[in-house]
């Protein structure tokens, strides 16, 4: 009985030390500023603080998934593209997915080593520990509609009120000024769920 109270006592102490901080892990919303074709992540810093890992690794990453250039200004990501809200969560999801969490016990308390060229993520939490492998991009749809952009659309009715109606993908646009069968350029002005709400630019 004391053998095995002995190599219990001995076993126990080879167990990793359980380091989580406790607190709950959530991550910051991105916050977007579209000037053009250009998308600002202003709050690129504060995500990066967040998972614990390296501002210049977070951002390449982003723009591998994007396929598009960008750089780091100060606190702020910016890329040359406009993304929306939707994808840039997305996509800082599957980041934390494949290079932050525990695959064992799931917790954020982790930090990458390279060792022999291979990278791997090490849990300080439970001690486990995993060969971080070449990914396959994530697939990430794009918002059919932005605002402030143009589109070609073909009017297939006229609403109660007056305004052409037009289809595309998920969305139903009102455009004032008209007819059922007009095949138009129009400028999307505001986008509230399923709806949007353009401005009519010239007939094609």
């Amino acid at each position: 009985m004391n053998d095995y109270l002995a190599n219990l006592d001995r076993a126990l102490k080879q167990l990793p030390e359980i380091k989580g901080s406790g607190e709950r892990f959530v991550i910051p919303e991105p916050k977007l500023l579209t000037e053009g074709r250009t998308t600002v992540l202003e709050n690129f810093a504060s995500i990066a603080d967040k998972l614990n890992r390296e501002q210049g690794h977070i951002f390449k990453f982003l723009l591998r998934e994007l396929g598009t250039a960008g750089k780091i200004d100060g606190s702020r990501g910016i890329f040359q593209k406009r993304i929306t809200s939707g994808v840039i969560t997305e996509l800082i999801n599957a980041y934390v997915k494949e290079y932050v969490t525990c695959s064992e016990c799931g917790r954020p308390d982790t930090h990458l080593m390279k060792s022999e060229r291979v990278l791997t993520l090490r849990c300080d939490a439970c001690g486990a520990h995993r060969p971080v492998t070449k990914r396959r991009a994530v697939i990430v749809k794009e918002d059919a509609l932005t605002e402030g952009e143009s589109y070609d659309v073909r009017i297939d009715a006229v609403g109660s009120k007056g305004d052409g109606i037009a289809k595309k993908d998920k969305y139903t646009i009102y455009v004032p000024g008209v007819v059922k069968g007009d095949t138009v350029k129009i400028k999307i002005k505001k986008i509230t769920g399923n709806l949007a709400f353009a401005d009519f630019i010239e007939k094609i």
